[in-house]
């Protein structure tokens, strides 16, 4: 396959959700969704090493890459995420699909599943748990976080948008984001940046940087998954996203999520690397994916897959 795909563009109410597509028109439709602050370019290098029959779409979630901001007064939550995705199948006439989704991507992924089993056959989760349980006695606290972080940014409208060199921007980005490969950031940056008199200035909307004010508990998260129809692979990484949880209590609600997969007979597996390592190393997941998507639609056992944590 080769490594190039072609630009996506589909119209929403406030502009348009832009992408980029790999693979044979009449192939099995496979979605691929970026994690927070990246783009769709975060699938370059993955999607090169999958299966050939297949036709990939990885968006540009609404407010990174080359999509259009949401509108003035709006916020990002998983849900409006949720709301795209089905803007975006729509668009694209899909009625039953896959779903790869690496970190915010994957909390998107696993909600859209749960609410719209009926349309996934396959779900994949990338270094990411797909639900993200809050502490009750931490969740007003952080909801009201974001709701202030929101108002305020709307209030710091009228600064200017900082210009950066190229170069500057290459570090800004290793600097936010020490697990990316320099390949990787200059990769990132194709679509994460945009030419402004003087250099550049990153493209996402700087109100993804807020807190994020749709929280759920370990029982809704729970009860979430257990609408999850389709089977799932979640692929870890042994330096990625768990081993910078930074309390006991949160490494205590994720795993309780880990297990609820486990208990449903789902596959959850660990691999070498870090929270990019589909993009830094793609190596070392594409054998997992490219099983487990062949074998999603019959009964037969991934052979790569049998070592589950």
């Amino acid at each position: 396959m080769t490594n190039e795909g072609s630009e996506l563009c589909v119209a929403v109410p406030w502009g348009e959700i832009r992408g980029k597509v790999w693979g044979p028109n009449d192939g099995r439709p496979v979605l691929c969704l970026h994690g927070w602050a990246d783009n769709c370019g975060s699938f370059n290098t993955l999607i090169p090493l999958l299966p050939e029959g297949c036709r990939y779409v990885a968006m540009d979630l609404a407010g990174h890459g080359l999509s259009s901001h949401r509108p003035p007064g709006a916020s990002y939550t998983i849900p409006a995420y949720v709301t795209d995705v089905c803007r975006v199948v729509d668009g694209l006439h899909w009625k039953k699909f896959s779903i790869i989704g690496h970190s915010m991507g994957g909390h998107i992924a696993a909600m859209f599943t749960a609410l719209y089993p009926e349309m996934v056959d396959a779900l994949v989760l990338l270094d990411v748990h797909g639900f993200v349980p809050t502490d009750p006695k931490k969740m007003s606290k952080l909801m009201r976080q974001g709701i202030d972080e929101l108002l305020q940014f709307e209030k710091k409208t009228e600064e200017k948008t900082r210009v950066y060199t190229y170069e500057k921007a290459v570090q800004r980005l290793l600097a936010a984001n020490p697990t990316l490969s320099e390949q990787a950031v200059h990769i990132l940056l194709e679509r994460g940046l945009t030419p402004v008199e003087g250099g550049f200035v990153f493209s996402r909307d700087l109100r993804v940087n807020s807190k994020n004010i749709m929280r759920t508990s370990l029982e809704q998260c729970l009860a979430l998954q257990s609408g999850i129809q389709a089977p799932v692979l979640v692929i870890l990484a042994d330096k990625g996203y768990s081993s910078t949880l930074p309390e006991s209590s949160q490494k205590k609600l994720t795993s309780a999520v880990l297990q609820g997969y486990l208990d449903r007979n789902h596959t959850v597996v660990s691999v070498p690397g870090d929270h990019h390592v589909h993009l830094n190393n793609p190596e070392v997941i594409s054998p997992l994916i490219s099983d487990f998507l062949q074998c999603s639609r019959s009964s037969c056992q991934p052979h790569h897959l049998t070592h589950k944590l």
